[in-house]
């Protein structure tokens, strides 16, 4: 579990609570919070920050942003929380000085990536692309496909957004397993995969990037799938070994739904565009017009909570 961090670990009670955001829309929303929040628009890629970002307790990245240079780091001294508009945080974690916080915005995506992750298999399932390829060919061509209802599904990834998932596929009457990290009630440890895979039609990732999830998804993991079992990638795609997935496609033996690759973007080119039995979407499966308000109130409840003194909610531990 993360140390509970408080409010006043980032501000005092009565100190003006300065924080960088990303746009004049955010900056206008956290400004109407309070008198004591001052908010100054600032993006590393813009160049050096204005001079007043250097009093700022709080730094809310762009969505998407890359990971923070020294350099931009530096010129924040006074810095003790990053608030990301993401669930993903490998781009921060470990690259933040001693001292400063690291929140996610869990919960800003859970919908809309659960949503796809039912979406997909769904349409893998039922041969959606297929059939979509056959009308724009002009071909009316009947074939029988899979189905949901029933299947054995494996959620690999025990969080806020594979609960959701679950909960989602609960309307289809699946065998629904979970695996989390370390065993817990209702939830199996990652390592009683090797077991477990052999019995999923259907295995669902939704993972963080740690040491231990990179490659995770590899020839073993891939050969312990039963026959034409679908993988769903809505994690991150190094979480997948590219070249076992791309081998396991082109002998015909899984399918596979990926929102995510490795590498990202697909450059031109790329046999997995080509690969048979591959439905892919270029990283968008928490990519909705309500997102952004999602993810824009996850950040202001957390400035309200440092306002408050109250502990921070989502802090990043050993992500």
């Amino acid at each position: 579990m993360a140390p509970e961090i408080r409010g006043t670990d980032i501000a005092g009670p009565d100190e003006t609570l300065t924080v960088l955001v990303p746009s004049r829309s955010m900056a206008e929303a956290a400004e109407a919070l309070s008198p004591r929040v001052r908010a100054v628009r600032a993006d590393p890629d813009d160049g050096p920050p204005p001079d007043e970002a250097a009093q700022a307790q709080v730094w809310v990245p762009r969505f998407g942003a890359g990971s923070p240079s020294p350099e931009f780091l530096a010129t924040l001294p006074r810095l003790r929380l990053v608030q990301l508009l993401s669930a993903g945080a490998e781009r921060f974690s470990g690259r933040l000085p001693d001292g400063v916080v690291l929140c996610n915005a869990r919960g800003a995506h859970t919908p809309s990536t659960a949503e796809w992750v039912v979406a997909a298999t769904l349409a893998v399932q039922r041969g959606l692309p297929d059939f979509v390829r056959e009308q724009d060919a002009g071909r009316w061509t009947p074939s029988t496909h899979r189905s949901l209802i029933g299947a054995r599904v494996l959620v690999v990834g025990a969080g806020d957004i594979g609960r959701r998932i679950g909960a989602m596929l609960s309307g289809f009457d699946v065998e629904l397993t979970f695996v989390g990290r370390t065993a817990r009630d209702g939830v199996h440890g990652t390592d009683e995969l090797p077991a477990l895979l052999p019995h999923a039609d259907v295995v669902v990732l939704i993972v963080p990037v740690t040491d231990e999830t990179t490659g995770l998804v590899d020839a073993t993991f891939l050969a312990a799938m039963p026959d034409g079992a679908l993988l769903v990638n809505a994690a991150r795609g190094v979480v997948v070994d590219t070249d076992a997935l791309l081998a396991e496609l082109t002998a015909g033996r899984l399918r596979a739904a990926l929102d995510v690759t490795d590498p990202e973007p697909l450059p031109e080119g790329h046999p997995l565009w080509s690969a048979p039995g591959l439905l892919l979407t270029p990283h968008v499966a928490g990519t909705v017009p309500e997102t952004g308000a999602r993810a824009q109130a996850t950040v202001l409840a957390q400035l309200r909570r440092v306002l408050a003194g109250e502990p921070l909610a989502d802090v990043v531990d050993d992500y």
